[in-house]
C-alpha cells in the first residue's frame, strides 16, 4: 500500500536493534482517518474469506483490527496479555514472547467469544518474528475455529516471521513489507 509506505518514509524513525518507530500515526498516537484506510484495505483484501470474527492481541493491533471490523461489519476480539479479574469464564490461553519488551506473556481469550463456528481473520500492526501471530493461531486452534488469514500493517521482510507463516499455509497479507532498514534508509519489497 503506497500510502503506508510513504507515511513510513516521512514519519517513521529507525531506532537501534531494527526497531521502526511509527508512534506518530500507528502505535502511540493514531491517525484515525489513516487507520480507517488500513481497515478498508484489509476488508478489500479479505472480502473473499467469509470472515465472521477478527482477532488481534493487545494493544497496538486493536485500532487496526477495529477499523477492519468496522469495514467488514464483524466483531473484533482481542487477546489480553494478562488474565484479569474481568475474565470470568473459561479461557483459551497460550504464551507469546515479545521481542520488543523481551518477556513472555500469557495471552487469554474467553471461550464464549471464540468458537468452532468462527472464521477468524488475524490482524496486527507488525510482523517480525511472528510470535504474536503464532500465539493467535494457537488460540484459534484451541477453539476449533478456522483461520482464514492474517492481515499485517507492516512486515519486516528481512526477519523470518512472514516466511515461516506462509510456509505453514497461512495466507498473510501485509500492506507494507520492509526489505531493508538501516542507517541508509528503508526499502520496500515490490508487491503485486
Amino acid at each position: 500500500m503506497k500510502a503506508l509506505e510513504d507515511k513510513i518514509l516521512t514519519e517513521g524513525k529507525i531506532l537501534q536493534g531494527s526497531v521502526l518507530k511509527v508512534s506518530s500515526f500507528l502505535n502511540h498516537q493514531l491517525d484515525s482517518d489513516f487507520i480507517m484506510e488500513l481497515g478498508a484495505e484489509f476488508a478489500r483484501l479479505f472480502s473473499d474469506a467469509d470472515v465472521s470474527k477478527i482477532l488481534t492481541i493487545e494493544s497496538s493491533g486493536i485500532a487496526i483490527a477495529l477499523a477492519t471490523g468496522a469495514a467488514m461489519h464483524v466483531p473484533v476480539l482481542f487477546a489480553k496479555k494478562h488474565h484479569t479479574s474481568n475474565i470470568l469464564g473459561e479461557s483459551y490461553q497460550t504464551v507469546v514472547h515479545s521481542y520488543t519488551h523481551d518477556c513472555d506473556y500469557t495471552v487469554v481469550v474467553e471461550r464464549e467469544y471464540l468458537s468452532q463456528e468462527d472464521r477468524v481473520l488475524l490482524i496486527d500492526d507488525f510482523l517480525a518474528n511472528g510470535k504474536a501471530l503464532e500465539g493467535l493461531l494457537e488460540l484459534v486452534h484451541q477453539a476449533g475455529a478456522v483461520t482464514v488469514g492474517a492481515g499485517v500493517a507492516i512486515e519486516k521482510g528481512f526477519q523470518n516471521g512472514g516466511e515461516h507463516l506462509r510456509k505453514q499455509g497461512i495466507r498473510v497479507e501485509s500492506l507494507a513489507i520492509i526489505e531493508k532498514m538501516d542507517s541508509t534508509g528503508i526499502s520496500f519489497r515490490k508487491q503485486p
